[in-house]
């Protein structure tokens, strides 16, 4: 189990786009483990390889019960116009939340461990945390697109109810 250090929200890797995977080899099952170690070390839904300094395009997500979601190279092919604006926060920015509005449907394109091209579409929260998840191998964070700040206080009132 390797957990990897999240680096700072100011570093310039957070900031611009990173390189697309060329090798699919032992090193990126190697990142996708190191990955998924540090996710759940952070209690996170979703994590991209930036987060832990590296410039490639690989990211994950927790789906729960259907397991983790490897995405290599993933580019977003399809938005919905339909929107809905919920709460997000980042594991690069500790304590800052806000509401975000994201398409409720998406189509995906990415490669899988082997570079197959793979195709998905997906909804409601999973379409939400993929789109964050790919914004950050573009070099965006979500406060980039918040419409509005939640404070923690507000965070902690609305799921006490």
């Amino acid at each position: 189990m390797t957990i990897k250090k999240m680096i700072d929200q100011n570093h310039q890797l957070l900031h611009r786009e990173v390189k697309d995977v060329t090798k699919f080899d032992h090193s990126l099952r190697q990142l996708i483990t190191d990955l998924e170690d540090t996710m759940f070390d952070k209690d996170g839904v979703g994590i991209a390889a930036p987060q832990i300094g590296v410039d490639l395009k690989v990211a994950l997500v927790d789906m729960e019960e259907d397991g983790i979601l490897q995405l290599v190279n993933p580019v977003i092919t399809f938005y919905s116009e339909e929107m809905e604006t919920d709460i997000e926060g980042c594991l690069s920015l500790p304590d800052v939340f806000g509401e975000v509005p994201r398409s409720v449907k998406i189509e995906v394109r990415a490669n899988d461990l082997h570079g197959n091209i793979v195709e998905m579409t997906a909804f409601d929260d999973i379409a939400r945390v993929i789109q964050h998840e790919v914004d950050h191998l573009y070099g965006h964070l979500f406060t980039e697109k918040m419409t509005r700040t939640v404070s923690l206080e507000e965070l902690e009132e609305m799921y006490n109810d």
